[in-house]
């Protein structure tokens, strides 16, 4: 497994300001979506920043996904992996695996400090992110 380091001070700043029970469980969610970045066909580079305060995951250059953003869900023992409320990410994610996790509207995946999920259906979310506006081009393209 490839170490990420992060490079933009302000992204570490705010992982560091993040609550004791919910930081390493951010961070690995971090991990996850820049090894499925790397592993992932057509997205790149992933630019990580923050947007609304809290670390933010683009493909800018390939532009093949949507913002994916991680941050606690309001207090110190959830968390979540959020997306734009504008995709059908997460309400297609909820019809196809209903009980993998807790879904929170249109926009994310919410976990309880002590949760456990399945990595790899987790990372199947995050790819489907990643590639979210791709895969909407090529099924535009008419037959």
């Amino acid at each position: 497994m490839k170490h990420f380091d992060i490079e933009d001070l302000s992204v570490a700043a705010a992982f560091k300001a993040f609550p004791k029970p919910i930081r390493s469980k951010l961070l690995g969610l971090r991990q996850l979506i820049l090894e499925a970045a790397s592993r992932t066909e057509g997205v790149g580079e992933i630019e990580e920043t923050l947007k609304w305060g809290v670390p933010s995951y683009l493909t800018s250059k390939s532009r093949s996904g949507t913002t994916i953003r991680l941050a606690p869900s309001g207090n110190e023992e959830e968390y979540g992996l959020y997306v734009h409320c504008q995709t059908s990410l997460v309400k297609d994610f909820k019809k196809s695996h209903p009980k993998a996790f807790r879904y929170s509207g249109s926009r994310a995946l919410l976990f309880a400090s002590t949760d456990d999920f399945e990595k790899e259906v987790l990372e199947e979310f995050i790819v489907a992110a990643l590639t979210y506006h791709q895969r909407k081009k090529t099924s535009k393209k008419p037959s």
